[in-house]
């Protein structure tokens, strides 16, 4: 089986890119992993700071490898969104495939600092671990939105003398960039359009693979796009906690009278699997 560095290597030579679910639960789990199993992908679990306090670090890593060994499948897991050294640090020694430090809000000396740290501590550990690491804020929380997140600046894109200079020095093995993406859905209207010019001059640049993060509320063509210009790896969290939401409300409302969680949350399960299987054609140009 093919590690996560060259699952991403072979999606870019086929132009097609990997997807990267969240997970709050076992039920998202599942329903991810039965859509990749399903189209024969492989597929990345992600686990922000705040998920992976809710399901446990090391119950997590456990949950996710016990899969790939039972199933023998390349499904990974992802410390998403991690916002200090430390919890990268717990991350790599919990056994996840990626880690992401988002220093982002920072300036830029800063975040290239303490990037530079993480991608130390994971080449010293051992580990077959990814670092990657953002420049150019986009916001933090999936959630729907009435506006775009505040201090998002969509006309102030990362640059590729700035992604350059980024990679150069940190070392990262992923760059996640700002090129008209954001956080979050917006409410009644798609998110705004990518600059899939910018997205090939950072490519271009950086000379590492690039990570499209916020990716909820993106038009298909658009991700299309965003990936013949060289995204190679898609991040997806609001649309799966829509799903979810709706499915259990619905379930609650169908069976008032039922106590069983198994039965409860089985819609749940495939909610997900629906919006995961929808938006993994796409990126897999299946």
């Amino acid at each position: 089986m093919k590690n996560l560095k060259e699952t991403i290597q072979e999606a870019e030579s086929k132009r097609v890119a990997v997807g990267h679910f969240n997970i709050s639960n076992i039920e998202a789990l599942w329903g991810i992993f039965r859509a990749a199993q399903s189209l024969d992908v492989p597929v990345i679990i992600g686990v922000s700071e705040g998920e992976r306090d809710f399901v446990g670090v090391r119950q997590v890593a456990a949950l996710v490898k016990s899969i790939r060994e039972e199933y023998n499948y390349p499904i990974f897991l992802n410390a998403d969104h991690s916002y200090s050294f430390e919890r990268v640090k717990e991350a790599v020694d919990a056994g996840f495939d990626s880690v992401i430090f988002d220093g982002a809000k920072l300036p830029m000396d800063e975040n290239i600092a303490i990037t530079k740290q993480c991608v130390e501590y994971a080449r010293a550990s051992g580990k077959d671990v990814l670092v990657e690491a953002e420049l150019g804020y986009i916001g933090t929380s999936s959630k729907l939105l009435d506006e775009v997140p505040e201090g998002v600046t969509l006309d102030q894109l990362t640059t590729p003398e700035d992604a350059k200079r980024f990679v150069e020095e940190t070392g990262v093995d992923l760059f996640s960039p700002s090129v008209g993406n954001i956080h979050g859905m917006l409410k009644g209207v798609s998110n705004p359009k990518l600059n899939t010019e910018r997205i090939k001059q950072v490519r271009e640049a950086a000379g590492v693979p690039l990570v499209l993060h916020g990716g909820s509320g993106i038009v298909d063509d658009n991700f299309t796009e965003a990936i013949s210009a060289g995204i190679s790896l898609i991040h997806i969290n609001t649309e799966i906690r829509i799903a979810y939401r709706d499915a259990v409300k619905k379930s609650l409302e169908e069976h008032p009278d039922e106590i069983a969680p198994y039965r409860l949350m089985k819609p749940s399960v495939e909610a997900v699997q629906g919006v995961v299987e929808k938006r993994l054609r796409l990126f897999s140009n299946l």
